[in-house]
């Protein structure tokens, strides 16, 4: 009686139930074998071992923003995988385990199902163990079909291997590596200006994700900011050891989040017209009338990681990561500072 009287407001023990039983499988796409735990205790546990001389542990906490509305509406659950591992990455720290929060009203067990095998996709590809995760339903708190999700990852880095920018100098080359589109960030003004995701119905909204602006070569506005937020620690970790400083563009864009890795007396120079803008920002900027500076300021306009490295290093980077761009230079300056030329 009580389980069909909790049913009714809102939160079934039995869907629930059923949904943690498939749990174990799923993670087990995603294991380290330092992993001691599955799914079912009230906690996780990893082992380090022995690996490690001097182990300095990386934590961060993130979310994909109002992106959930548009994933929702596209029917695209299982891109809502992290990419947390770009925070804790900056510090060269390799990521080890990996905890969801998923928060709702309505989802089916399908539906949670098809969030968390794509989360265990997207750690399992990074190396990463899907350690386990919280499912609520909130009812009342969340309107009927609507969720969140966050993540929490956690790394390790030997102590005397840490990134901290303080090896960055005047000479310094600012190699950037390409982003999928908007990855994360923004969607707050994307759905503004595109009209999308504004309360209309959710069919609607999958309708106009469909459209096919010239601007986009042919590209659905959909499969532009449904784009994967790429994870770039495989890329990297080859030749980490060239690095002196990472900084992902994430909320904030370049003037907000490459600041945070440089050292005093330094300016991070950046040469807009070496990298190529991905038409998705072109569309958003001409449908909003939007600044070039305020662009820069919010998205990361097509660089998805920035390098900090050596110039004597930078032909041993790029031959391992040929995507990599040459698209600035640190130079002498005070206070931290960014310049964005060519804007």
């Amino acid at each position: 009686m009580e389980e069909r009287a909790y049913a009714a407001a809102g939160v079934d023990i039995a869907a629930r139930s059923k949904f943690a039983k498939g749990l174990p499988g799923i993670l087990a796409q995603a294991r380290r074998p330092e992993v001691l735990s599955d799914a079912g205790p009230f906690s996780g546990l990893f082992q380090l071992g022995g690996r490690y001389r001097d182990p300095v542990l990386s934590a961060s906490a993130d979310g994909i923003g109002t992106k959930v509305r548009l994933l929702r509406a596209a029917n695209r659950l299982d891109l809502c995988g992290p990419h947390s591992v770009n925070d804790i990455m900056a510090c060269g720290a390799e990521p080890i385990f990996f905890l969801d929060y998923i928060a709702g009203n309505g989802l089916t067990s399908d539906e949670k199902t098809t969030i968390v095998e794509g989360m265990a996709r997207a750690c399992a590809e990074q190396g990463c163990a899907l350690l386990g995760g919280e499912t609520a339903d909130m009812p009342d708190v969340y309107g009927p079909g609507e969720f969140d999700v966050a993540g929490f990852i956690v790394g390790v880095v030997e102590k005397d291997q840490i990134i901290d920018g303080s090896k960055i100098a005047v000479g310094d080359v600012l190699l950037g590596i390409p982003s999928s589109g908007p990855h994360t960030n923004g969607y707050s003004l994307v759905r503004r200006v595109l009209d999308i995701g504004n309360g209309e119905p959710r069919e609607e909204t999958a309708r106009r994700l469909q459209d096919r602006p010239a601007i986009l070569g042919g590209t659905t506005v959909g499969e532009a900011l449904l784009a994967t937020h790429r994870p770039y620690w495989k890329l990297v970790a080859p030749v980490i050891e060239h690095v002196h400083g990472m900084a992902h563009i994430t909320g904030g864009g370049y003037t907000e989040n490459v600041p945070r890795i440089l050292p005093e007396a330094v300016t991070a120079r950046f040469d807009t017209r070496s990298w190529p803008v991905l038409p998705i920002f072109q569309l958003i900027q001409q449908r909003g009338e939007i600044a070039p500076e305020e662009m820069y300021e919010v998205f990361n306009m097509g660089i998805g990681l920035v390098l900090m490295v050596p110039a004597d290093a930078v032909t041993d980077v790029q031959s391992a990561i040929p995507e990599a761009l040459r698209i600035g230079e640190i130079v002498p300056g005070t206070g931290r500072a960014v310049e964005l030329s060519g804007i």
